[in-house]
């Protein structure tokens, strides 16, 4: 694939990434799509008179030459609005004017809120996002403006059409074929969605005296964080990374907060395996009535890394998160659990290979029928997530899950899940069975769920649509952990697309 052609992105069919013989040992890496990261920049004025600019990240795949869909998460990033964010989809057409040049038309569905009040109203927190814009391509990198609206259909948040700004980067999206699961193979890349690990982080925030809740009151209570973390290593102990995390413990339930990370670390000791280093992180946090202003974040601290003989990596990791513009800083201690995805790949032929796994990446729709809200309402809410699994073996997968309310009252509740479950091997006609367990944080939008520790349980059904597709339907149970302040039941539908990645 020459690199105009990358950067086309939508404007190629699925290409063969390796040529390898029919009768060869190894699963053949059988598609690379065209794919990209793209943020986007887009300021509104609020119902209550202020201002504010949303910051977004999306990832987009091609689905054939001309169209592309992927996740995406919007926040507040201007004015004194930081907590508002929202988890959703977005749909893309493009249409190549020149080599260099193309139009492209967006569509972005979501959910979330924050900060509702009477002059400011998410509803349901259902979120729409339609974009018009022209983007002119140097390499790999684009930059593109053009014009959009943000919209709550269901609340009064809505802004005029005005301008919005692209900075994107094309790349490639190489898989296996999920029926290649269990079998030997081979790439010279990274596959799927190109991380090499996945951790989960759990710890604990002290405000420091200067912080303060949106009341102007001092924060004094410690505040726990539950969330994850996808990183890719540049080269041996030097990384960039995405983190998530909400709060689970220490009465900020609804605090989201959403960071890109750079780190370093070297061999301690002498051990390539005991090392210690740094990182940066930057990004987009608040909710939960802690005052971070426009919701800028900025991060800074030590880390503590044993990469164990087995596999996972256990951290310890320590620093200072600030409010760029806010009443909000603390340092903050935290363990985490890093899980391999893949790992960076040597030059083919010296790759010793590994095993095809399937990983599935799905929009989500849940019904929960009797959530309790703060005031004693019983409502029925209805949610919109992101969701991913990966395969660790056979009949063992692990499983993320983040969204917001999109329908009901509960505009602005968010939350974010992990775990993991069991699945059933191909039944009739490819059919699974399977159940899973999943801890996190949630909060927002009135929704009574104490301190923010929840869980999740479900049963499921899944179905393939085609080579890559599955619909799955399942049915649970959702409540807090601390108490007996929410439980309620689920019913779950998802649609996920499913590829083969390396277990190096």
């Amino acid at each position: 694939m020459s690199a105009r052609s990358v950067a086309a992105l939508f404007a190629l069919a699925p290409v063969l990434a390796q040529a390898v013989p029919d009768d060869a040992p190894f699963a053949r890496l059988q598609t690379v799509r065209p794919a990209a990261v793209e943020g986007n920049w887009t300021r509104m004025k609020m119902p209550d008179g202020g201002r504010t600019a949303f910051a977004s990240i999306n990832y987009l795949m091609a689905l054939d030459e001309d169209w592309g869909f992927g996740p995406g998460v919007y926040g507040a990033a201007k004015g004194n609005y930081g907590g508002i964010f929202t988890v959703g989809f977005t749909g893309q057409r493009r249409w190549r004017l020149t080599p260099n040049t193309h139009l492209a038309a967006s569509l972005y569905v979501g959910a979330g809120g924050g900060l509702s009040s009477q002059q400011l109203r998410f509803g349901g927190g259902l979120m729409l996002r339609p974009e018009l814009s022209l983007r002119t391509e140097v390499g790999a990198w684009y930059t593109g403006v053009g014009v959009s609206q943000i919209r709550f259909p269901s609340g009064n948040v809505k802004s005029g059409v005005g301008l919005a700004f692209t900075l994107g980067r094309s790349m490639g999206f190489p898989s296996f074929s999920p029926s290649d699961a269990g079998r030997p193979g081979r790439a010279s890349q990274r596959t799927g969605l190109g991380f090499d690990e996945i951790a989960l982080t759990g710890g604990m925030e002290k405000p420091s005296a200067s912080s303060r809740d949106r009341s102007g009151n001092p924060m004094q209570r410690r505040i726990g964080k539950a969330g994850a973390e996808l990183r890719q290593y540049i080269v041996d102990g030097s990384w960039w990374g995405i983190e998530a995390s909400g709060a689970a413990k220490g009465g900020a339930d609804g605090y989201m907060e959403v960071l890109g990370q750079i780190g370093q670390d070297w061999p301690l000791f002498g051990s390539p395996r005991l090392r210690v280093g740094g990182q940066l992180g930057a990004g987009l946090g608040g909710g939960g009535n802690l005052d971070t202003g426009s919701g800028v974040l900025l991060r800074a601290g030590p880390t503590l890394r044993w990469i164990t003989p087995w596999g996972p990596s256990l951290r310890l990791d320590a620093g200072y998160t600030h409010a760029y513009s806010g009443a909000y800083s603390a340092p903050y201690l935290r363990a985490v659990l890093a899980m391999p995805l893949d790992r960076t790949p040597v030059a083919f032929g010296e790759d010793a290979g590994g095993i095809v796994r399937v990983q599935q990446l799905g929009a989500s729709v849940m019904h929960l029928p009797r959530m309790r809200f703060k005031d004693g309402r019983v409502e029925a809410v209805s949610h919109l997530a992101v969701s991913m699994t990966r395969e660790f073996s056979p009949r063992l997968y692990g499983t993320a899950q983040a969204g917001s309310a999109a329908a009901g009252s509960a505009g602005a509740y968010s939350f974010g899940l992990f775990g993991a479950g069991v699945q059933s091997d191909p039944l009739w006609g490819g059919m699974r069975v399977g159940g899973e367990w999943l801890v996190g944080a949630a909060g927002g939008g009135g929704v009574r769920v104490g301190g923010g520790a929840v869980t999740q349980a479900e049963l499921w059904a899944q179905w393939p649509v085609s080579e890559r597709l599955r619909l799955r339907a399942g049915v649970g149970e959702f409540r807090t952990l601390r108490g007996s302040s929410q439980s309620t039941s689920l019913t779950h539908l998802s649609l996920s697309y499913a590829f083969g990645t390396l277990q190096r």
